[in-house]
């Protein structure tokens, strides 16, 4: 689950992390009273789950309360289209108030959980201000890592390492030690899967800022985050997701393409995926339907996949063993008695009462396209799709 900005920085500071004096405003009357109240320069900068919001138009300065009340008027409202919202861009809804800083110098600091180590890994960098993977592309000797142990937790050590390795010495050493902490601290108990300083600035009078956050949640967490999960923006989120979480379809990502899938299994669905890329289409989506033996929910999956426009062919690969093939084959002659569906299906089932799924299949006379292998299934749908 991501956040906006704004609240990325309150949690962060709620653990030491120093972050510019501001405020989330939803109307221009509101940014004025904030740069009134704050009686600096400040930057009004747009709240939406995308980066490169300056490019977009997304961020203004304003050296008077009346400019961040014009600033605020531009912004809120806006289409914002970044090279992450994709063309469709984002409708703004609030603006982050804050004070204007100076800074001398821009770094990166972030944490990530490293699949390799299955360990999270802080990373600290000198090349701060652009997208973090564009240095490990082009610079990565300036890309510093400590890999953390969760038993044992951050330790100033490796903060000490860090600093030094980023030019943060003398008086900053200290503060820069505290502060990687705090991120961590920040990280472990929110159920992070990325906190992201960029910039993290040097200031003109000596001080380190958070002038940018970024936190991803982990959604599988949040049963035991109450308070995280009531900071979901679902207005910043694709509307076929939330429908797919109300409808209790929760492992559902929606892509760009146009083969929608229905696969019980995550690695299988990957392996699907795959399948369908390698016969030369483009699937729609990841749907691991799980092993729930529930007709509603390959029913509710194909309300997810006929709702998305971009779908022009469906492909169900089901590999039996804890979830149930005839059960499967069930909510798919459920989904057809209970909806129009008017792309072309392709199935393939395998695995347990697979037999007893095929006589359901058979006895509804619906116009399936049948296959045996996942690869002829991916042939089958991309030639479908076409």
């Amino acid at each position: 689950m991501k956040i906006h900005e704004y609240q990325a920085k309150q949690i962060m500071s709620e653990y030491g992390v120093p972050v510019p004096r501001g405020r989330v405003v939803s109307t221009p009357r509101e940014a004025r009273q904030v740069a009134r109240e704050l009686g600096v320069p400040v930057v009004v900068k747009a709240q939406i789950h995308a980066g490169g919001r300056g490019k977009g138009g997304g961020i203004k300065l304003a050296d008077t309360p009346a400019q961040a009340e014009k600033a605020a008027r531009q912004i809120i409202g806006m289409r914002l289209v970044t090279h992450q919202t994709g063309p469709e861009g984002r409708i703004v809804k609030k603006v982050l108030v804050e004070e204007q800083v100076q800074a001398e110098r821009e770094l990166y600091l972030g944490i990530v959980i490293d699949n390799g180590s299955a360990r999270p890994v802080v990373m600290a960098s000198e090349a701060g201000g652009v997208d973090i993977e564009e240095v490990a592309a082009r610079s990565p000797e300036k890309i510093h890592k400590a890999f953390v142990d969760p038993a044992v937790g951050f330790q100033p050590y490796e903060g000490r390492r860090l600093a030094f390795a980023t030019n943060l010495g003398g008086d900053l050493l200290r503060p820069a030690g505290e502060l990687m902490s705090g991120l961590y601290k920040a990280f472990a108990a929110k159920d992070a899967s990325l906190a992201e300083i960029n910039p993290l600035v040097v200031t003109s009078d000596g001080r380190l800022l958070a002038l940018d956050a970024k936190m991803n949640l982990d959604d599988n967490a949040l049963f035991r985050q109450p308070e995280i999960a009531a900071l979901r923006d679902r207005d910043e989120e694709d509307p076929l997701e939330v429908q797919a979480r109300v409808l209790g379809v929760n492992n559902y990502v929606r892509l760009s393409g146009n083969i929608g899938c229905v696969v019980n299994g995550a690695g299988l669905a990957m392996s699907t995926l795959d399948a369908i890329k390698l016969a030369g289409g483009d699937p729609a989506n990841f749907l691991d339907i799980g092993t729930v033996n529930d007709v509603a929910r390959v029913v509710n999956s194909f309300k997810i996949l006929t709702a998305d426009p971009d779908v022009k062919a469906i492909l169900i690969n089901i590999f039996g063993g804890m979830a149930r093939v005839d059960i499967i084959a069930q909510g798919i002659v459920d989904a057809y008695r209970e909806m129009q569906i008017e792309v072309p299906v392709v199935v393939r089932l395998a695995g347990m009462n697979v037999a007893a799924g095929e006589r359901i299949l058979a006895d509804a006379k619906l116009p399936l396209i049948r296959a045996l292998g996942l690869g002829e299934a991916a042939r089958k749908a991309v030639e479908a799709a076409r």
